[in-house]
Order: C-alpha cells, then structure tokens, then sequence
C-alpha cells in the first residue's frame, strides 16, 4: 500500500492526503474538510473539477461522523441557520454577478480573524445566541460562499459561541455543511470523485470518529476556531 502511494506523482498524493486530513478534522471537530482539502484537489483538478470534487467529498466527509453522531444535532438552531444561508445565497450571487468581490473578501476575512482572536481569549456575544445572531451567521456564510468559497467560518463562530458540548457542535456543524453542499451540488452539477479520494475520505472520517470521543471537550472548540481561522486567512490572502 505505501509503495502504491509513493509511486504516484507529488499532485496526487497531496490530494490524497488532503483528503484524509480534511475528513480527519471534520469527524474529530465537525468543519474544516474544505478547508484542508480545496486547495490540494484544485490544483490537481483544476478550479471547475476541483471545486465540483470538493462539494461531493464534503457532502461524504459530513455523512461518515453523523452515522454516529446525528441523534446529539440541534434542528432548531440549524433551522435557525440553515434557512437564511440558502435564501440568501442566490441572492447575494445575483447582486455580486461581475463585481470585483476582492476588498468585500479581504474586510470578511478580517473580521472573521477579529472574531476567532477574540472568542480564543474567551470572550462571547449574547446576541449570537439568540435568532439574529444564527440570521447574521447564515447570511454572512452565503456571503462567504460566494465571494471566496469558504462559508464555514460564520457558522464555526456561532456554534463556538453557544456553549453546546462537542457532539452536539460537531453534529449540528456537519449537518449544516451535509445540507448546504448538498444544495451547492445540485445546483453546479453532480461529479464522480476518483475512487482512492473517496477511501482516503473514508480512512480519515473513520480515524477522526473514533477519537473525537476521546478529545479533551476544550479541544473541539479549539479544533472549530482554528478552522475558522484558516477558512479567514484563506479569504484574506485570496483578496491579495
């Protein structure tokens, strides 16, 4: 098997293990597979197949952790989520159709990295947890989407802020992006992912649901804010 995966080209490979870490993460955390694992897939697909590959993988990557974990979501509050998200994204992709979105990604970006510094010294906001708070996540995720790809940030800090335990925030964050994606795929066109990136998908999803039980609770909210964190310095440095 190790010798099988070192005779693939150098492309290859980083797909592959960026696949299994991305699934890792997801399981373990509930975010972070697109994160991880776009710009591996990208630059061995291209931006078109690349990004059609990640939506496909994602929907997976969030399928393998809710076998387990599904009973421990929050319908209200993905509701609460969810519904303005996919409103707002034909919406928002509309109204941007041909404008240069760069300084509206580089601000986002920011912001999302102000807020990720700011919940990591243990500060919260009682308006992100009342029904406004999941509206401006859910939009400002559909905003994300659209101007750079990365909508998990919003979502990551709202549920980081409500003080779940980490199956139930692993649980509602996964079926949030299962349902978005799946939304997102129908809508770009179904692709059929190589076979070894499903079985990396598989590995890790399977390695990061049998430690996520064992994870220090502290660690899950570690493991969201720093996908946040990625997702806002993948937003900024792709505005530059």
């Amino acid at each position: 098997m190790t010798g099988a995966l070192l005779s693939l080209p150098p492309p290859e490979v980083a797909a592959l293990v960026a696949v299994a870490g991305g699934a890792l993460a997801q399981s373990a955390t509930g975010m972070g597979f697109s994160l991880v694992a776009a710009p591996a897939l990208v630059a061995l697909l291209g931006p078109r197949d690349g990004v059609a590959t990640v939506l496909v993988l994602a929907v997976l990557a969030s399928l393998v952790p809710l076998t387990r974990d599904w009973r421990h979501g929050r319908p209200r509050d993905l509701a609460r989520v969810l519904v303005p998200t996919l409103l707002a994204t034909p919406l928002v992709a509309l109204a941007l159709r041909g404008a240069d979105t760069r300084w509206l990604a580089l601000a986002a970006g920011a912001g999302v990295l102000a807020g990720v510094g700011l919940m990591a010294t243990g500060m919260s906001w009682d308006w992100l947890r009342r029904p406004v708070g999941a509206m401006t996540a859910g939009v400002s995720s559909a905003v994300l989407a659209v101007v750079g790809g990365v909508g998990g940030p919003p979502v990551g800090l709202w549920a980081a802020n409500a003080g779940w335990s980490p199956r139930s925030t692993r649980a509602t964050l996964q079926s949030y992006l299962l349902l978005q994606n799946l939304v997102t795929v129908a809508v770009l066109g179904l692709v059929r992912p190589d076979w070894r990136l499903v079985l990396a998908l598989v590995v890790g999803g399977v390695v990061g649901t049998v430690l996520a039980p064992r994870l220090p609770a502290g660690l899950g909210r570690v493991g969201v804010l720093a996908a946040s964190l990625v997702g806002g310095v993948a937003l900024v440095a792709g505005s530059l």
